[in-house]
């Protein structure tokens, strides 16, 4: 294993959930005020991912008192304290760029349910005659 890759091995340690283009989630980012350290909560649509192992990045789309705001968030940077996901969107895009011309209802997603109840699992009304 070359240096490089070591390097990006040992970065990359960090727990993430696993999301994709149209789920929301919560970002939690350090923030820096003087001498004190905060954590500001992030809460939004992710509309893009990119990049390859250390060098990953997602964008995330919030609307906040009726203007769009986009953040661009390295995945395992140390000012990211934690990623929850919040909800899975059901989208067929990669880059969902199209919403930042929507507004209101319209630039809903809608939510993937977790692959119909696990397939029909324990619970369900066609076992429960």
């Amino acid at each position: 294993m070359n240096l490089i890759r070591m390097i990006e091995a040992r970065q990359m340690k960090a727990k993430r959930p696993d999301f994709g283009p149209g789920d929301t989630l919560k970002v939690h980012v350090k923030i820096k005020e003087g001498d004190k350290e905060r954590i500001q909560i992030f809460q939004g649509t992710v509309i893009a991912k990119g990049g390859r192992g250390a060098n990953q990045s997602f964008t995330v789309r919030k609307i906040s008192s009726g203007i769009g705001v986009e953040r661009v968030f390295p995945l395992y940077s140390p000012s990211v304290a934690k990623i929850e996901l919040v909800k899975t969107g059901g989208v067929r895009r990669a880059k969902l760029y199209y919403l930042r011309n929507l507004k209101g209802k319209s630039a809903r997603i809608e939510e993937k349910m977790k692959e119909l109840e696990e397939a029909s699992g324990p619970g369900t009304a066609a076992q429960t005659e």
